[in-house]
């Protein structure tokens, strides 16, 4: 068993994996808005209440986002390396681990999204549809606008997501507090290493809830100060 890490080096080791893991989250989280946000929009346009109920399109939507949704994500690595290698070059490391991490991302962000959407009063939007609104504003307006503190909530729930997602990338060498973990620590056999990742995971998936809720609850605050 080699002698444990002195704790300048962990916390050193440790800085630099945080670094690492806030970068595949925050670009992936970015990346999933981005993407997901106008596919959980169509979603619920396309759904049997929506504006533009599209049965046919709805149908296959749901189906591709409900399986990539269920594939577990180390699975989703293994799946997406030569697409990833075909992207970035390879298929290891922090920023290659995005592609993988955004893919599973986006339809989880976009269930959210239309979910969000759906709880939006019926009657707000008709009294945007009795005013000669267009399509696009009821959207913009009404629906994102009604549910923009549950939309910033739904990007703290993927956010939090997406730490669990890029520390199991570790076991492939995905970077980040994950790899550390797993190769400096349980490899390596250093608790030091090992427990203070897993410390150091916890405290950023609390702080990035945390963040997200009180966004949201401004947010909300704000909507309430316009409508009164």
């Amino acid at each position: 068993m080699s002698d444990a890490t002195p704790w300048p080096e962990v916390l050193e080791l440790l800085g630099e994996a945080t670094g690492e893991t806030l970068y595949m989250v925050l670009v992936s989280t970015l990346l999933a808005v981005v993407g997901g946000l106008p596919l959980g929009v169509l979603l619920h346009l396309a759904s049997p209440t929506g504006l533009s109920p599209r049965p046919v399109l709805y149908r296959v939507l749901g189906v591709v986002v409900d399986v990539v949704r269920s594939v577990p994500f180390v699975v989703l690595l293994v799946v997406l390396a030569s697409f990833t290698r075909l992207l970035i070059g390879t298929s290891i490391g922090s920023t290659a681990v995005i592609v993988p991490l955004t893919i599973g991302a986006v339809p989880f962000f976009a269930r959210l999204t239309q979910n969000a959407i759906r709880e939006v009063s019926f009657t707000v939007v008709e009294a945007a549809i009795t005013t000669g609104s267009s399509r696009l504003r009821i959207v913009w307006t009404v629906l994102l606008g009604e549910a923009r503190a549950a939309l910033v909530g739904a990007v703290g729930v993927t956010a939090v997501a997406l730490i669990g997602y890029a520390a199991m990338a570790g076991a492939i060498g995905g970077g980040g507090l994950g790899t550390t973990a797993i190769q400096d620590g349980y490899q390596g056999y250093d608790d030091r290493i090992l427990y203070g990742s897993v410390v150091v995971l916890g405290v950023l998936a609390f702080a990035m809830q945390l963040i997200t809720d009180i966004a949201a609850k401004v947010v909300d605050r704000r909507r309430s100060a316009n409508l009164s």
